[in-house]
């Protein structure tokens, strides 16, 4: 099994319930000033992507894209998912670093 390893670490966050998925509940994460990373898939609508876009950048949070919807469902344990926000600043250092290699 040749696993990321982003994907490893989005799965502990997960486990550790520091993350929040689905667009709206992200986007209102965002506002609170909760989320300190968001993952994004390449393959989102144009809808979604402007809009976790414009939110990401008025409220300072960094945004990193990934491959799919599948790849990110899969990171946390469920099907599909378009859009996932990392809680916890110690995962989003991390997933932000590993995200860039």
């Amino acid at each position: 099994m040749n696993q990321q390893p982003w994907k490893s670490l989005v799965g502990l966050a997960t486990r550790a319930r520091k993350i929040t998925s689905g667009e709206e509940l992200v986007v209102k994460e965002i506002q609170r000033n909760k989320v300190k990373l968001v993952l994004l898939s390449k393959d989102a609508s144009a809808n979604t992507e402007k809009k976790i876009s414009d939110k990401c950048t008025f409220y300072k949070v960094p945004l990193r894209r990934v491959e799919n919807r599948y790849e990110l469902g899969e990171a946390i344990g469920k099907d599909a998912r378009v859009v996932v926000g990392i809680l916890d600043e110690g995962f989003a250092k991390k997933l932000n670093a590993l995200l860039e290699e």
